[in-house]
């Protein structure tokens, strides 16, 4: 019998690489998971050899998804500020000729946005902007149910003028104030000033291992520093998507990430602000939605932009 087809699709974060095979329908055959690490390059191709000598479909090509700024064109990753060792590197190249199968990468994020107009809550809406709260924060854009190729990089928009340096070296990025990194780096920052709280005590006392589910987690005992930071960063992710509904006026903002899981405190902080100062009329007509695939969203994009280069062309470029 012959195997049924599949695409290997590989999510490339900041913290965790998410490995999977694909069928055309969306299904999730296999899937694997590790950290990002130092090398990861070699996690990636580890995963993609497993994946690639599955006997549980036939591999017709691999979609790669990566935290940063791509050349999709000429499948290379140009940058990627969390991920360092990708900068420069011409991945598509390497995993062709390590797999010998056709490679396809994009951002993570227009990735993401790409998932969730297949299969997530972008099924419903012909416009929408994607953001991905994570690591870091990222973006995608879908006008007309096609996903816009421009870098989309709304992370790395300007919220304040007078701001810290940004990892990108910018300054005073959205991404600087509002991602799960900076909401770890606020809470630590708090600590060292010797402000009260739990989180002090975690991990036999060494605060600097505090992750942003400690913090969501403290937050709901009732830590006013973990909620306090929360909604610091919720209002910064509130500026952020005022000016993307002021720019765009899209039909939704569909959330995806980790984050989200803290959507009660940091996203109401979020939408109050977000009202506060986006114009009210383009406001009330954009529909702000929690993704309901948000772990997956990068991975079933990543696997659409094979199905779709064989849907259009019949082969992968």
């Amino acid at each position: 019998m012959t195997s049924p087809a599949a695409v290997i699709a590989i999510d490339v974060g900041g913290t965790n690489i998410r490995a999977a095979l694909i069928a055309p329908s969306g299904e999730i055959l296999v899937r694997s998971k590790g950290p990002t690490g130092t090398d990861p390059l070699s996690v990636i191709f580890q995963m993609a050899d497993r994946l690639a000598a599955s006997d549980s479909a036939s591999v017709v090509g691999i979609g790669v998804a990566v935290a940063g700024v791509v050349d999709r064109f000429n499948g290379k990753v140009l940058r990627s500020p969390n991920i360092s060792s990708l900068s420069g590197v011409a991945l598509s190249m390497l995993l062709t000729e390590r797999c010998d199968l056709p490679v396809l990468i994009e951002n993570d994020a227009n990735a993401a946005a790409l998932g969730e107009k297949w299969l997530g809550a972008g099924r419903e809406f012909d416009s929408f902007v994607l953001l991905t709260l994570g690591t870091g924060i990222g973006c995608g854009i879908v006008v007309n149910g096609a996903l816009l190729p421009v870098a989309a990089e709304a992370g790395h928009m300007s919220i304040c003028n007078d701001g810290s340096a940004c990892a990108c070296g910018n300054i005073g990025c959205l991404e600087h104030y509002a991602s799960a990194t900076a909401v770890v780096n606020r809470a630590v920052a708090a600590i060292e000033r010797e402000a009260p709280s739990q989180l002090r005590e975690l991990h036999q006392g060494n605060f600097y291992r505090i992750t942003a589910e400690n913090i969501y987690a403290a937050a709901l005992d009732g830590d006013a520093l973990a909620r306090t930071v929360l909604r610091e960063a919720g209002k910064s992710l509130g500026v952020g998507m005022a000016n993307l509904i002021n720019l765009l006026s899209p039909q939704a903002l569909v959330l995806a990430g980790g984050l989200t899981g803290a959507w009660n405190i940091y996203g109401e902080a979020a939408i109050q602000e977000a009202s506060r100062r986006a114009l009210p009329e383009l406001f009330f007509e954009t529909q702000i939605i929690v993704s309901p695939v948000f772990d997956d969203a990068g991975l079933l994009g990543a696997g659409r932009l094979i199905w779709n280069g064989i849907q259009t062309e019949g082969k992968t470029r």
